[in-house]
């Protein structure tokens, strides 16, 4: 294993009714409360209008951000840090999914910064302090509400961003899986594409002497796979809403990466996919992640073929390491298609027209991954696979 330090300060809080811990939590922190939520999901579950009556019990001030969008803008942050200090804002509450908790994380750092946020987002200034922080989380999918991440668009330059600071890791996360029963089944294929993607980016590490890691994240996969096709004819059932619920969290708080350097080019070509076209973060990833894995088979074959073993089913016999890594790679491809991901960028309308704006999108900040190092030419290969 690679040497590291693992701390996770966030405090998970979990299981049904748990949304009542509101009233515990947050006086902590002070009365003056920014509410930030979506597109009104949750006004028409009810989650918001629980949400209010715990901040009423304790006489909370709320003030509110609504809109935040599936590949959170830069401008609606803009709009939560001004809302922060005109109003003197104490703690941010993020009701929603990742896309609600990374923008409150922005706004987090923003509030207490001098200069613009997206200078702490694009890495040319670093976050010094931070609003304190809770989340009540009703879509599994990106691990947000139990790390330091977090993906900002800049919609007028066309960068989608991906930046941390141990400042924002959520103070308590309330994780209710009843709150993720109204998720559409769309949406709900996405959060477990997003999920497994995040498990296959740090499998994909050249970190020595990592069984314990390995057998973890394999388990995850597992987990997901077995469990996504059934919640996916029963989407609001309360005990495959609660597996995938930790699952999402757990594989994205860094516990499957205690000394375990992962890859992550495949997330930032589709950041750059979806800065140019506004595309889901997890169809993105179902796309381009099969064919990252395929163009990189002079490294990944080790992996994909322990993979395809353990966690595809792909029997060994009489079949050389590659054959076995492109059977599991397609094992992948399809167990992705059959819960209604798409396959193509295509799917989405995207041809070739931007092709290589994309691909110098992601290429900006040099050298893609780590596991197999891309270039510009190499990124545009992949894009050209996916579409």
């Amino acid at each position: 294993m690679d040497a590291y330090v693992y701390h996770n300060p966030t405090k998970l809080i979990f299981g049904r009714g748990k949304l009542e811990a509101l009233k515990t939590e947050i006086p902590t922190y002070g009365k003056r409360v920014l509410l930030v939520y979506g597109g009104g999901s949750i006004k028409r579950n009810g989650i918001y209008d629980r949400t209010m009556e715990c901040l009423k019990e304790i006489d909370a001030e709320v003030f509110e951000l609504a809109g935040v969008e599936p590949n959170p803008r830069l401008s609606t942050v803009h709009r939560g840090v001004e809302i922060c200090k005109q109003k003197k804002i104490d703690f941010l509450l993020a009701v929603g999914g990742g896309s609600v908790i990374d923008a409150t994380k922005a706004i987090a750092v923003g509030a207490r910064s001098e200069g613009d946020v997206w200078d702490i987002i694009s890495k040319k200034a670093e976050a010094t302090d931070a609003l304190p922080l809770g989340t009540v989380l009703t879509l599994a999918a990106t691990g947000s509400e139990m790390n330091a991440g977090s993906v900002i668009t800049n919609w007028e330059t066309k960068e989608k961003l991906g930046w941390g600071s141990p400042l924002v890791y959520p103070k308590f996360s309330i994780l209710d899986p009843v709150h993720t029963f109204t998720v559409p089944r769309d949406q709900t294929v996405y959060g477990i594409v997003d999920m497994m993607s995040h498990v296959l980016e740090n499998y994909f590490s050249h970190s020595p002497n990592v069984p314990l890691l390995e057998r973890m994240s394999e388990s995850l996969l597992i987990t997901v796979m077995e469990t996504a096709p059934k919640l996916l004819e029963d989407l609001e059932n309360y005990e495959y809403r609660e597996t995938m619920m930790l699952c999402g969290t757990m594989a994205l708080n860094g516990m499957l990466s205690q000394g375990m350097i992962g890859d992550w080019g495949t997330h930032r070509i589709e950041h750059a996919v979806s800065a140019v076209y506004d595309i889901p973060h997890g169809g993105g990833l179902a796309i381009i992640f099969p064919n990252w894995i395929r163009y990189a088979l002079d490294v990944t074959t080790p992996k994909m073929k322990q993979l395809a073993v353990r966690v595809f089913g792909v029997d060994p016999a009489g079949k050389t390491d590659r054959q076995v890594a492109e059977e599991g790679i397609d094992r992948l491809r399809q167990f992705w298609s059959s819960i209604g991901a798409p396959s193509r960028l295509a799917d989405y309308g995207i041809d070739d027209s931007n092709l290589d704006l994309m691909a110098q999108k992601a290429a900006d900040t040099g050298t893609v991954g780590r596991f197999k190092p891309l270039n510009l030419e190499d990124i545009r290969a992949i894009l050209k696979m996916s579409l």
